[in-house]
């Protein structure tokens, strides 16, 4: 309790930011749900389960978990192939169980291999993604779901030609209303508005909702060209009741578990979820003020669990989700205590106030959204990673611009792709260097030495001439591959024909013969 990130020292911090991750993330489960083919609900029960269930197990401060655009592809596909939502929920249910054993078997270590360059890509990326992507809607143009990540659009647009198409379909009335909302999102940001203590109590988005919602009624009022149509605001489930909103619930139908098909849908939802989880989790890590640490393996269990209960209520895969988790770093969140307060607040408000959800304009939620894309963007970042130099910036801009114009898992592997070949660049050149002084050679390995290295070692060896005295130095070496060994001793063999006369060092591994004395 004494400790100052405690939940209870924090609330004060934690359930502002809940509200701001609650309106970030309500049109993107609904959105989710529609792209992927299932029940609007079925989006629902995925965000509230991925902040109760999800937050509560974690060990993630600021991560937020629910549905996620990057899996609508494969959602949807596996709702068309196996036919029957009951089914799907079965697969949802095995991945959750698959993602336990990953856990367990301590496989979330991948994820500590992902270079900070590719990472930080990642976010700049999805921060320009969600520029460009709200834009649209920000001035009444919905025919792309909220929340969409991908560059080819189900409508057949893509990323750009649905911003150029959007210019003839505005609405103004809804331009009006995300003018006002940017606006009052840039005033909450000013120091003066900052140290009010109305500002600590209230955030800035829960304005911009009420006064979208205000303004609309306004319009509706005077009748208006200006009213923005039930097509462009929230659109939840409404129950007649509370024991009409839980028969909305679905159940698993465990005869799928004998149906291979099901198993290869929950075992690609389970690879897929895994991995967009732990690289959202690195990637919160480093957004994390504090930065605290997330237990990888943990995580996985944590998203296991909520893709279980999940799947046995009805709803959609869950993983990690960066820009509900970015929304949460920005709003102030200190411990995870937001995430499950903004689960909670999903279910309530469904539950009992869907009607005046529904009332929410779009282009209102928009202007949230912009407003997380930018920070998840600015130029100070990309200026940050030009200054380290063209090893970190070239799989930074190769990331960003993968995402821009594939979706958040191809780009990320092409990030990754690009990342490896400037490591390996790195470690080709660092693995080993030759000095020279007149006839005399020192050839130093350094650090680890594998059979990546040999092109180097054998030019550098083919290039010392004949009568030379060379000194190739292992002392520094903690491991030396077998290649390695097998060309310096080919050199040995070749240097008595060329009058070259080769001094080992002793290595401090003793499984290189080679360097004993």
């Amino acid at each position: 309790m004494n400790h100052p990130l405690h939940p209870l020292n924090n609330l004060r911090h934690d359930l502002p930011a809940s509200i701001v991750v609650f309106l970030v993330a309500l049109p993107l489960c609904l959105g989710v749900a529609l792209a992927s083919g299932a029940s609007l609900f079925s989006g629902i029960i995925a965000g509230f389960v991925g902040g109760i269930v999800v937050a509560s197990y974690s060990k993630s401060a600021l991560s937020v978990s629910g549905p996620a655009a990057g899996l609508t592809t494969i959602v949807f596909a596996g709702i068309q192939q196996l036919g029957h939502y009951p089914l799907f929920l079965t697969a949802v249910v095995l991945a959750g169980i698959i993602q336990l054993v990953l856990g367990f078997v301590r496989a979330g270590t991948i994820g500590n291999y992902f270079p900070a360059s590719v990472i930080k890509g990642m976010l700049a990326a999805i921060g320009l993604t969600l520029i460009l992507k709200q834009i649209p809607h920000a001035v009444g143009y919905d025919s792309d779901f909220i929340g969409d990540e991908n560059f080819v659009q189900a409508d057949g647009e893509n990323t750009f030609t649905e911003l150029i198409k959007a210019f003839d379909y505005i609405q103004p009335g809804a331009a009006i209303i995300c003018l006002v909302s940017v606006g009052i999102l840039l005033l909450w940001e000013r120091p003066f508005i900052r140290k009010a203590v109305f500002s600590k109590i209230i955030p800035a988005p829960l304005v911009v909702v009420t006064v979208g919602i205000v303004l609309n009624e306004v319009f509706r009022s005077y009748n208006t060209s200006l009213l923005i149509s039930s097509e462009h605001l929230v659109s939840l489930p409404v129950a007649d009741s509370v024991g009409a909103f839980f028969g909305q619930f679905t159940f698993p139908a465990l005869s799928g578990l004998a149906n291979p098909d099901v198993w290869i849908v929950a075992i690609t939802i389970a690879v897929v979820a895994s991995l967009e989880s732990l690289l959202s989790i690195d990637a919160i890590d480093k957004l994390d003020p504090y930065k605290r640490l997330t237990p990888l393996n943990h995580e996985l269990k944590a998203q296991g669990l909520g893709n279980l209960v999940s799947g046995l209520i009805g709803g959609l895969p869950v993983t990690s989700v960066i820009v509900r988790s970015s929304a949460n770093v920005g709003s102030g969140a200190r411990t995870k205590t937001s995430a499950i307060a903004h689960g909670v607040l999903l279910l309530v408000t469904a539950m009992l106030i869907p009607n005046l959800l529904n009332k929410i304009p779009l282009a209102s939620l928009a202007a949230i959204l912009l407003m997380v894309g930018w920070k998840l963007t600015k130029p100070s970042l990309i200026m940050e990673m030009f200054r380290k130099g063209w090893a970190q910036f070239i799989p930074f801009a190769v990331t960003i611009l993968a995402i821009l114009f594939t979706n958040l898992l191809q780009g990320i592997f092409i990030g990754l792709g690009i990342g490896l070949i400037f490591v390996l660049k790195s470690n080709f050149h660092q693995a080993l260097f030759c000095v020279k002084e007149g006839n005399r050679y020192l050839v130093r390995l350094t650090k680890d030495v594998s059979f990546l290295n040999k092109a180097l070692l054998r030019n550098t060896l083919r290039e010392i001439p004949d009568n030379s005295y060379v000194i190739i130095d292992g002392s520094r070496s903690t491991f030396i591959d077998n290649d390695i060994i097998e060309t310096i001793q080919d050199f040995q063999q070749s240097a008595l024909s060329r009058n070259i006369t080769v001094e080992l060092n002793q290595s401090v591994s003793a499984s290189n013969p080679i360097f004993r004395a």
